[in-house]
């Protein structure tokens, strides 16, 4: 679990405004956050195969709201990629 310390980073990475806390940007960059967590969880305990498969369906949803954002505002998305550092 990210702590809310790590979360409140998160949000101010794809925050559009101080109050924004749903945006899609927002979501994308939460998901990357818990993803990377998760992942270094995965190195250590190999056989951990309940949160492999949480880690499976968070990609999963931030690929989906990637792609409703590239659809909706591609400038928004571009933005997003590149403060987050993901591949296309």
């Amino acid at each position: 679990m990210i702590t809310k310390e790590d979360k409140l980073k998160a949000i101010k990475v794809g925050a559009q405004d101080k109050t924004d806390v749903g945006s899609p940007q927002v979501q994308v960059s939460i998901l990357t956050a818990r993803i990377k967590e998760v992942t270094a969880h995965l190195k250590v305990n190999k056989h951990d195969n309940m949160a492999r498969r949480g880690l499976i369906q968070m990609v999963g949803k931030r690929k989906r709201l990637l792609k409703y954002l590239e659809r909706k505002d591609f400038e928004a998305y571009q933005a997003i990629i590149a403060a987050l550092g993901l591949r296309k």
